[in-house]
């Protein structure tokens, strides 16, 4: 059995057909889905979609991109909910920054304070974070080791930055998904090798970032098992032991069942 770890199934992509894709991705292996909370307009679809299927978690939190929409005190009221497993997706992400330096600037510095706000909420309330990194390793590593302590995590659509490796030792583990199977992803499937099998998850970022050979059409969970096989041809790990070791992993972090 596969977690997905990471899948927008609140996305609006999903409207007229959740309950097809979700069977779909249990007829695949696929025995939960975690929706990582990323802007506030679609949270609570993320809740009644948790509320309507068992198999369905959520987390709690805004993506680096909808920084300015931070509001703790409209967040706050869903983290009490039984379903939800972490605080996240939070992050830093540098791919699109305004155009003028004063204006970058004054961008990077909201997204660095909303995401240590996200990692001191997640300590009070011991709840693992879900960390979005793109084009901000540095940066990134440099939050969460002074912030972060001891939590953990999971660094979403890991960005192959050998970095960010040491995070290892501090209870972060590295979400896999589908550019890993791209024929362009040369860096990822260098490093993908370094990191100790015990902090492996599998995620499919639905619906981003399809993995071949249905690359450019909308991503689903079912798409996890395309994932985990390219994952076993590249760490050279029986199938079936690769799956039991991820799940683990997952139910480790996000469900505290050892």
């Amino acid at each position: 059995m596969i977690i997905d770890t990471h899948c927008h199934l609140d996305d609006e992509r999903y409207m007229d057909d959740v309950d097809e894709v979700i069977n779909r991705a249990k007829e695949q292996g696929v025995e939960r889905f975690i929706i990582p909370g990323a802007d506030a307009d679609t949270l609570q679809r993320a809740v009644d979609l948790s509320e309507q299927y068992d198999e369905v978690y959520f987390a709690v939190g805004i993506h680096p991109y909808h920084a300015k929409e931070y509001n703790k005190s409209y967040l706050e009221k869903f983290v009490k909910h039984p379903k939800c497993v972490a605080i996240g997706e939070c992050g830093l992400d540098y791919y699109r920054l305004p155009d003028s330096e004063e204006e970058i600037v004054a961008e990077k510095r909201l997204q660095k304070e909303v995401f240590i706000e996200h990692i001191e909420w997640a300590k009070e309330l011991e709840l693992p974070l879900i960390v979005h990194i793109r084009d901000s390793s540095a940066d990134c590593l440099e939050i969460l080791e002074e912030y972060a302590g001891e939590q953990g995590g999971v660094l979403h659509c890991y960005n192959a930055d050998e970095l960010l490796l040491r995070l290892s030792d501090r209870g972060f583990y590295y979400g896999i998904g589908g550019v890993l199977t791209f024929k362009n992803a040369r860096k990822l499937v260098n490093v993908y090798p370094k990191i100790p099998i015990d902090r492996l998850m599998v995620e499919t970022d639905a619906p981003y970032l399809t993995p071949h050979p249905y690359r450019g059409k909308r991503n689903e969970p079912s798409y996890c098992r395309l994932i985990a096989s390219k994952m076993v041809e590249l760490s050279e790990i029986e199938g079936r032991d690769l799956e039991d070791i991820t799940t683990k992993n997952a139910k480790k972090l996000f469900f505290k069942i050892v």
